[in-house]
C-alpha cells in the first residue's frame, strides 16, 4: 500500500475549510480527512489517523510514498466548479516537494533516514522492475544521487520554491527543514542551486523488468 504527503500533513479543516473558493485547490481523491472525526487528534503529527499513517510507514504496512500528482490551475480550471462542486477538477500537485515533505517525518522522529530513502526511492524501483539499476547506490547501478542539505530551511510558495506549471502551490507558505542541494543523473549534474543545468539528449529509455514483488 501507499500514502501521499497530503494525507500525512493536511486536514480537511485547514484545506477545504479555507474562505471563498480557495478550498477547491485541495479537492482530490482520496479526500483529505477531517480531524474532527478523529477522537485522538490533538493538533500535531503523531496522533490520530496521521499518526497511524506514519506508523504504517515505519512498520512497512505502507510500502511507498507517492503523490497522486494531478495538478490543475486555480484560474479557469478549479474555478469550473464555482456553483457546482461536482465540476471541480479532481487533483492537487505535489511531486516537486515529495522528498522534502517526507523528510519532515525524519526531523520529527517518525522515520529513520534509511526508511525515508526506502519508501521514496528503493521500494518504488523494486516495484517497477528497475532495481538495482535504480533505487540504490552500488557498483554497476546508475549514479543517480541527490545531495541533501539537512541544515537549510525551505520556504514553499508560488513566489519562492515553485517550478511546476501552476498558478498556486498546495503547500503555500510552508517552511520546512532540509533542501535538495545537487541532483546527479548517471553521474552528471542535472540540478545545481535550484537551477536545471542538464543537457539536451541526456535522457535515456529504461526498459523495465518484472516487479520484484511478483517474482
Amino acid at each position: 500500500a501507499e500514502t501521499c504527503p497530503q494525507y500525512l500533513w493536511m486536514t480537511l479543516e485547514e484545506t477545504l475549510g479555507q474562505p471563498g473558493f480557495e478550498g477547491s485547490k485541495y479537492v482530490c481523491s482520496t479526500p483529505v480527512r477531517s480531524r474532527d472525526n478523529d477522537p485522538h487528534y490533538i493538533g500535531q503529527m503523531g496522533h490520530g489517523h496521521q499518526g497511524d499513517l506514519w506508523k504504517g510507514l515505519r512498520m512497512n504496512e505502507l510500502a511507498v510514498v507517492s503523490t497522486d500528482h494531478c495538478p490543475f490551475c486555480f484560474k479557469d480550471q478549479k474555478e469550473l466548479g464555482l456553483g457546482d462542486f461536482s465540476k471541480i477538477p479532481n487533483g492537487i500537485g505535489g511531486v516537486e516537494h515529495r522528498m522534502e515533505l517526507i523528510y519532515q517525518g525524519v526531523v520529527a522522529g517518525e522515520l529513520s533516514l534509511e526508511r525515508w530513502v526506502e519508501t521514496c526511492c528503493t521500494t518504488p524501483a523494486r516495484m517497477f522492475g528497475m532495481y538495482p539499476q535504480k533505487g540504490i547506490i552500488a557498483p554497476g547501478s546508475d549514479a543517480d544521487v541527490v545531495v541533501w542539505d539537512p541544515n537549510t530551511k525551505t520556504k514553499i510558495g508560488i513566489n519562492d520554491k515553485h517550478h511546476m506549471n501552476m498558478d498556486h502551490s498546495a503547500w503555500e507558505g510552508w517552511v520546512i527543514d532540509g533542501k535538495v542541494d545537487t541532483v546527479f543523473s548517471r553521474g552528471s549534474v542535472l540540478i545545481d542551486n535550484d537551477q536545471y543545468v542538464g543537457r539536451k539528449g541526456h535522457g535515456k529509455y529504461i526498459k523495465r523488468g518484472l516487479s520484484q514483488y511478483l517474482v
